[in-house]
């Protein structure tokens, strides 16, 4: 398996075939992200796939009126250019970073290929893409089901689930535009949050500061999506 510390800091790569780790460490490549960078375009060819580190990406739908709504995100528990290996090399949305970091950089080709010829490989890859189109599908009815601050509790508790810490820097713009609400209504939320001692948020900084009472006030979703990303890495 990786030597190298940061590698073991995905939870995804770390499980790779010892086989496909010995072939493709050589051709990783570390790379730092801002906060707000595109990583990929709407029908945008993929060169390139991420595993992050210590960053987390936003996958964001923008309507033709200019709204956007967050359909899925991901951290070191995955990957970001999943179509590859299903031979598409594009999808319809942005790939936006959340949480400014660094992430393992690797040739789409060289994934598809390693993909194509090992078997293990291909179950591995082919069970996170069921759980990324369960949480695609879970934050979906989120939407339509649950209050704002349920919503923004359950995306919180993700969030640090993705960094693995309890501390990262967010701004209500931010959050407002990926839950898909008004700024006025994170704010509210958020001060409901903080007000109840639940998590700190000041400069555009957030620390979680009780988890049991945040995953309480979360609704069913956060829960369903974590144990699925849990069986599909084998931490359950």
């Amino acid at each position: 398996m990786f030597q190298d510390d940061d590698v073991r800091e995905n939870r995804l790569l770390i499980r790779f075939p010892v086989e496909v780790s010995q072939r493709i460490t050589p051709y990783l490549e570390v790379v730092e992200f801002e906060l707000g960078q595109i990583i990929y375009q709407p029908h945008q060819l993929f060169q390139d796939v991420y595993f992050p580190i210590r960053s987390v990406f936003s996958l964001v739908l923008t309507l033709s009126n200019g709204s956007t709504t967050e359909i899925g995100l991901i951290g070191n528990e995955g990957m970001l250019g999943l179509p590859v290996v299903l031979g598409y090399r594009y999808t319809i949305h942005h790939a936006i970073v959340q949480v400014s970091g660094n992430a393992f950089k690797l040739d789409a080709d060289l994934l598809k290929q390693e993909f194509d010829r090992n078997s293990e490989l291909h179950g591995q890859l082919l069970r996170y893409t069921h759980v990324r189109l369960s949480q695609i599908s879970q934050i979906a009815a989120c939407k339509s089901h649950h209050s704002i601050p349920q919503r923004l509790a359950r995306w919180l508790l993700s969030v640090g689930d993705c960094l693995q810490q309890d501390s990262f820097g967010l701004t209500q713009k931010f959050i407002a535009e990926m839950l898909g609400v008004r700024r006025a209504s994170v704010t509210e939320a958020a001060s409901a949050l903080q007000n109840a001692g639940i998590i700190r948020y000041s400069r555009g900084q957030i620390e979680i500061l009780d988890r049991a009472a945040l995953e309480s006030w979360s609704c069913e979703c956060y829960h369903t999506i974590k144990s699925e990303f849990d069986r599909s890495l084998n931490l359950d």
